[in-house]
């Protein structure tokens, strides 16, 4: 009987362990593919507020060194370093100097440690808090390459250099596509500080992060930089047009461009008979909308023919709005048959809340991808599968079987127990 029970365990495990192995194929080879490497640059507010005694005992200046420090020893090697710092050398009282008081600390550069950390140390709490200019300068030391670019901010306080809002600079550095992210670090921040700082990091899809104590502070600023030598997609910086006949050609890809409120932007793609076109678009509100929102992606002819269409819609709980679509393109028997022309629009039904400024627009990423159309059309309509229906009936078939040995194996127990 004992052996009779673990032959019919052992039939269970191994179907059990058929059916991982077809739910869950191996993984695929890695992209060796070389990527630009990752640059870096970390942004100190060295204000005189930065002399403010109030974390874990020592000023905010004493924790960003220490952060600082710990950071440069752990950052990985492929990472391009850079150091910015704001309100560190101008100790008067001159508005209008103090507010150009930013410069490169460390350049964007193979970091070489011990002369990072020099430079860190010299640094003392000075003047104003320029943060504008300082994001400015450091969109241009960060220029160039298609590496993935991060800032990290790390301020105490507001800027004091309006009317140039910081918010709006880091608008106008997300609306050039150059796939630059900034995040932010407020220091015991108040209520005004933090508003600025989640306003910067939004509009770049960056993150911002409250920090009362050292540690935390190291940990943070450790986190963001090695993330940065993470393998990222680099998006493409295009503009659509006001028409299709005007709209830029775009081939496989991940894309980036700008979108005002409820205007129309078009793009085309080039389809051969017997490929697919997926395409699918996001349009995030960087900016306080009113609710009732949606977005509008539609493939149609050069003659203005809708093909299809993919919609959503959003109310305000949620600030970005995604949608898609597929067209396959059937197979030709003319040999001479040529590419068509697909044009695709992308229409938003945002609007701007009372006093928000429209421009520049919403930032919209498109990812376009064109491939290999389905061979047959029952690959497209076995209920929505393509040519996945092999492993659902493979899954029932293995659940089938297994359902049929445990009832055969519980029945035999019931038996036994009741003879016995």
């Amino acid at each position: 009987m004992i052996r009779r029970q673990r032959l019919a365990a052992g039939v269970c495990a191994l179907l059990a362990a058929l059916t991982a192995g077809l739910a869950f194929p191996g993984p695929a080879a890695a992209d060796e593919t070389e990527q630009a490497a990752p640059k870096v640059e970390l942004v100190l507010d060295v204000s005189g507020s930065m002399r403010t005694r109030d974390i874990d005992g020592g000023t905010r200046m004493a924790a960003a060194k220490q952060a600082f420090n710990e950071v440069l020893d752990a950052t990985p090697g492929e990472v391009q370093l850079g150091i910015r710092t704001l309100g560190a050398n101008y100790h008067g009282n001159d508005r209008k100097t103090g507010c150009k008081d930013t410069a490169q600390l460390y350049p964007v550069s193979t970091l070489d440690r011990t002369e990072a950390k020099t430079a860190v140390a010299t640094l003392s709490p000075t003047g104003w808090t320029p943060i504008g200019p300082a994001l400015l300068k450091a969109a241009d030391d960060l220029n160039g390459g298609d590496g993935a670019r991060r800032i990290v901010l790390i301020s105490d306080g507001e800027d004091t250099c309006q009317p140039l809002d910081p918010c709006e600079v880091a608008r106008e550095i997300a609306a050039k596509g150059i796939g630059l992210t900034i995040d932010t670090l407020g220091l015991v921040p108040d209520a005004k500080t933090r508003d600025q700082l989640s306003c910067i990091a939004d509009a770049t899809g960056g993150t911002y992060t409250s920090v009362q104590h050292k540690e935390q502070l190291t940990d943070r600023v450790g986190q963001l930089v090695d993330r940065a030598a993470d393998p990222v997609v680099t998006p493409v910086a295009t503009e659509g047009a006001g028409a299709c006949s005007s709209a830029p050609s775009l081939k496989s890809g991940l894309y980036t461009d700008r979108e005002e409120f409820g205007q129309q932007r078009w793009y085309k793609v080039a389809v051969e008979p017997g490929q697919e076109v997926r395409a699918s678009v996001s349009v995030a509100d960087d900016r306080a909308v009113n609710p009732d929102y949606g977005v509008l992606l539609r493939a149609v002819t050069l003659h203005g023919r809708e093909i299809v269409r993919g919609e959503a819609a959003g109310d305000g709980r949620t600030d970005v709005i995604s949608t898609g679509l597929r067209y396959p393109r059937p197979e030709s028997d003319d040999e001479s048959a040529s590419a068509e022309t697909v044009c695709l629009q992308v229409t938003n039904s945002f609007s701007a809340a009372a006093g928000v400024k429209t421009t520049p627009g919403l930032p919209l990423e498109l990812t376009v991808d064109v491939v290999d159309g389905p061979s047959k059309a029952g690959d497209v309509a076995s209920f929505g599968l393509g040519r996945g229906w092999w492993l659902l009936g493979a899954l029932v078939l293995a659940g089938f079987v297994a359902g049929l040995l445990w009832g055969w194996v519980s029945r035999w127990r019931v038996a036994v127990w009741r003879t016995n």
